[in-house]
């Protein structure tokens, strides 16, 4: 079969995107004039931010052998996507920088393809920059991967240089798809769909076997609907309409389906409804939680149908309604990281012209109940199983009194930190005083180590990333596995203005972190919040007792500005007739939060 399935697997920015732009050059899969930098990044948002956020396949032609390409992103908090590409391929380049070297993503997605029994076709880019050094980095590739040193290939996706000898090797070293001899039945795997306005939901497919053809009856096995091809064809880059799909290629059907719910990534497309499905992905676990609101009450409906849209092609969010007293309606989304929450925001704002409020993310807690209270119903999550007498809540506000609380769960992770032997001791300083427990050193060729760390995940989803980077000049680099829950020491602490709890704002912390982040989220918020005509108390509380407090002065006015001359005492009786106004006021004063108030409880 003259097939090959691969996609580019690497590092954020070692040159993934780039490297399909030669390829699709030299394979003359676009014209010259077509061709422009990171041509597979479509998003605004992804040529904005010079970063893959979404997977791309692309089909080429080289040397009578037909090239199934999908440009990966290199994000941690992308992998979701990187696992589904593995899952349509058989074989992928491991592309690393010549002079930054093997870094902490490039062993998580490297894991991710042995996992699925790809072949490796080893590739150093960026050989034509100064600070390149393929001698070190190839003995580092070698000793990874345990092959031979000529194995490796030597490019620069810039220049050009070295890009035939990568499409040779994808020829010679990756093996063709699986043949099956039985052709009764045809099967097809989504690794990835969108809706499109006009046509309905369209599904990017690997054929596994048999073909579809346009007009033929499906049955989606997962969602029980069955339904009529309208379209199938294949990706180069943009849709190019074809007569028919067959075993082993890579490419699109439109569904025709109107419903969002009906074509899900990682369903089983088969010609017959009672056929067992193929093995899918495995469930995505969401890392992150928070709330999303519409600004505005009455588009609701839309965010909903908005979040319904974006959530086929995006499949790693997960999201419920919830109700909040001081936002209204809105839903309780789950994500990957905080980079994803943000490209979520921003896709849902830029293409679907929603207007958001974001609450301050939380992770997603275990809590086990003595006796339930009669008088209290705890709101179990429906992102995940609970055991009886267990509530998985991510929003603190859900959280019950601590008089009922047995035991509170929290999600560890295990982490890896790429870095120079310079940085080991600031960043093993920064991790231990976020509770990370230490766990190993290992040293790579050079004057570089891996450092493996067992930490809670609330501890490095906020902004463990941006002070990883400044410890170490930007030169580390980290990813994460999950790796379940362990009891923890938690408290819900509270921010209460003007002596009112507000829900948005309370966080589950640590009780021995307790009072940092409740002076640190009381010193933002008194920067933040807009100035009123009386005295705003800001402090922070966990359960009757005060930990931080911070005071935002009333807003001063010169009201003896217009007094001329006279006796002092008329000026005394002005300001003590303002003193009793601003006293009432506060009685009925009521303080508006911000989407700048959210944000500072953010970046703590």
């Amino acid at each position: 079969m003259n097939i090959r399935n691969f996609c580019i697997i690497a590092h954020i920015d070692h040159g993934k995107s780039t490297l399909a732009d030669r390829m699709m050059e030299k394979t003359e899969t676009l014209a010259q004039r077509e061709l422009k930098e990171q041509h597979l990044d479509t998003m605004d948002l992804e040529r904005e931010r010079g970063i893959t956020i979404k997977l791309t396949p692309v089909r080429m032609h080289w040397q009578g052998v037909t090239l199934n390409l999908i440009d990966t992103p290199g994000h941690t908090d992308f992998r979701y996507e990187v696992s589904r590409s593995l899952a349509a391929v058989e074989g992928a380049i491991l592309l690393v920088d010549a002079s930054q070297g093997i870094q902490a993503q490039t062993l998580a997605v490297l894991y991710m393809a042995m996992e699925h029994s790809l072949t490796i076709i080893p590739v150093l880019n960026k050989i034509d920059l100064p600070a390149a050094d393929p001698e070190r980095v190839s003995r580092d590739v070698v000793k990874l991967l345990n092959c031979k040193q000529e194995d490796i290939l030597l490019i620069s996706a810039k220049e050009g240089k070295g890009i035939e000898e990568v499409l040779d090797a994808v020829v010679a070293r990756i093996p063709a798809p699986a043949c099956h001899a039985e052709r009764s039945r045809s099967m097809a795997l989504i690794f990835d769909a969108l809706m499109d306005t006009y046509r309905g939901a369209v599904a990017y497919v690997r054929m596994v076997e048999g073909e579809f053809a346009k007009g033929d009856r499906i049955h989606l096995i997962g969602t029980h609907t069955s339904l009529e091809i309208q379209d199938t064809g294949h990706f180069s880059p943009k849709y190019i309409s074809d007569p028919k799909l067959t075993e082993g290629q890579i490419g699109y059907i439109v569904t025709g389906a109107k419903d969002v719910l009906q074509v899900r990534t990682g369903d089983t497309i088969a010609s017959s409804g009672d056929l067992p499905p193929l093995p899918g992905y495995k469930h995505v676990q969401p890392m992150v939680f928070a709330g999303l609101y519409p600004t505005d009450a009455d588009d609701y409906p839309q965010l909903r149908e908005s979040l319904e849209r974006l959530s086929l092609n995006d499949a790693a969010i997960v999201f419920e309604t919830e109700r909040n007293a001081a936002l209204g309606n809105g839903f309780r989304c789950g994500f990957l990281g905080l980079l994803h929450m943000d490209i979520v925001q921003e896709r849902l704002e830029r293409e679907y012209d929603c207007d958001l409020i974001i609450t301050a993310p939380s992770v997603l807690y275990e809590v086990q109940l003595q006796a339930k209270n009669p008088g209290e119903v705890v709101r179990t999550s429906l992102l995940k199983e609970n055991e009886p007498d267990t509530a998985c809540i991510s929003n603190p506000a859900d959280f019950p009194d601590p008089t009922y609380i047995k035991e509170i769960r929290e999600p560890w992770v295990t982490l890896e930190i790429v870095c120079r032997s310079d940085d080991i001791g600031p960043i093993m300083q920064m991790v231990q005083s976020r509770r990370g427990v230490y766990e190993g050193l290992e040293y790579l060729e050079g004057e570089r180590a891996v450092l493996h760390f067992e930490v809670p995940l609330q501890g490095i989803v906020l902004d463990f990333f941006d002070q990883m980077k400044s410890l170490s000049s930007g030169y580390a680099s980290m990813s994460y596995e999950p790796l379940g829950y362990r009891s923890g020491d938690l408290v819900k602490l509270q921010i209460l203005l003007l002596g009112e709890p507000t829900e948005a704002l309370s966080t589950i912390v640590h009780r021995s972190e307790g009072h940092a982040v409740g002076s640190l989220v009381c010193k933002r918020l008194k920067d933040v919040l807009p100035k009123q005509q009386f005295q705003i108390p800001i402090q922070a509380a966990i359960g009757a007792k005060i930990v931080a407090r911070e005071t935002l002065p009333a807003l001063r006015k010169d009201v003896t500005g217009y007094l001329y001359g006279g006796d002092v005492s008329r000026k005394k009786k002005l300001l003590e007739k303002q003193k009793k106004g601003k006293k009432r006021m506060k009685q009925f004063g009521k303080v508006m939060l911000t989407q700048e108030a959210f944000l500072s409880v953010l970046k703590r």
